[in-house]
């Protein structure tokens, strides 16, 4: 009876140490976002007087955007504006932040959710196929080259690839958009640019998930009863494979939030990736403030649900982790 209480537990001790080091991450990400700009070198006040600003006008201006404070005080501004939901004001259009970010976030939502679900409908059943295919090490040079393809695919930076598509795909045979968001087709180019990497590391993952799965002694059990392939795939070696495919899948989604930024600049992706490569070259503290922040928090928050998640469905991950 004692283990039984134990064992349950194992996913709630699991789930609160999660959260605490969410909380903590978040922590960070708060830190980051306020100083990640602030250590670069360069003045948004004589950006915004221009040349011929003299040193009167600049102290004038820093004032005016609350620069002539110490880093503590600006942070400690900086943190009270997020509990009343004061994102600030854009150092260089004068908007509410909050107003650039409403405006952007559902691009970067689109372009980003496109590519999630392209790295995993391609990645998982590809990854599995292939297991399946070369199992107990049947047909080498299948799995050679899907080794050898999937690691060149995934080696390629997010910004050649995007340049490659638009190369091949927009300017030699014009099937799509070179840039822009009009029209339903100019989101495949980037969201390809974006999940190609993602997925091929999905793909590896799956496969090498499945040869483990196919090797258990609760497969051979159900190989020995004579099931057909379709109940012996579909019920015992889909749901775990699919276990690793969750974790890694979190972990996807939260690297297509860099390869957003990157990709998004490339094709001038109206998302919150251009707009934050836009803010840094301007030194436009409190856009670069809340975007960071927001993509930071959404991060953690997938990282945190995927944890949990898996700790729930399966209580082994849980013990492991300890």
């Amino acid at each position: 009876m004692k283990r039984r209480t134990v064992d349950a537990a194992g996913p709630l001790r699991a789930a609160q140490d999660q959260l605490v080091q969410a909380v903590c991450a978040l922590g960070a990400v708060l830190v980051a976002s306020f100083a990640m700009l602030r250590l670069i070198p360069g003045d948004p006040a004589r950006r915004i007087g221009g040349a011929n600003v003299t040193p009167e006008q600049v102290e004038q201006i820093r004032a005016n955007l609350g620069l002539d404070q110490s880093m503590l005080g600006q942070f400690r501004d900086y943190v009270l504006g997020l509990a009343t939901g004061n994102l600030g004001t854009s150092f260089s259009t004068h908007q509410p932040v909050a107003t650039i970010i409403a405006e952007r976030l559902p691009k970067t939502l689109e372009l980003a959710g496109a590519a999630f679900l392209l790295a995993i409908g391609l990645g998982i059943p590809l990854g599995l196929m292939l297991g399946v295919v070369t199992r107990d090490g049947l047909r080498p040079r299948i799995a050679a080259v899907f080794t050898g393809g999937t690691s060149l695919i995934h080696s390629i930076p997010d910004y050649l690839l995007a340049a490659l598509l638009v190369l091949v795909l927009a300017v030699l045979v014009p099937i799509f958009p070179v840039a822009g968001a009009a029209g339903a087709g100019a989101v495949v180019l980037p969201a390809i640019a974006i999940a190609a990497g993602a997925g091929a590391v999905l793909a590896r993952v799956t496969r090498i998930e499945t040869l483990n799965v196919l090797t258990a002694d609760y497969v051979r059990a159900a190989r020995a009863k004579n099931l057909s392939s379709a109940r012996l795939y579909l019920r015992h070696v889909l749901p775990n494979v699919l276990t690793a495919a969750l974790t890694i899948s979190g972990l996807i989604l939260t690297s297509l939030v860099g390869g957003t930024v990157v990709v998004e600049s490339v094709f001038a992706w109206p998302g919150l990736g251009t707009e934050l490569v836009q803010a840094i070259s301007q030194r436009d503290y409190p856009v670069v403030q809340a975007i960071v922040l927001l993509l930071g928090v959404s991060v953690v928050v997938v990282n945190t649900l995927v944890d949990v998640l898996v700790a729930t469905l399966d209580p082994r991950s849980a013990a492991s982790g300890k």
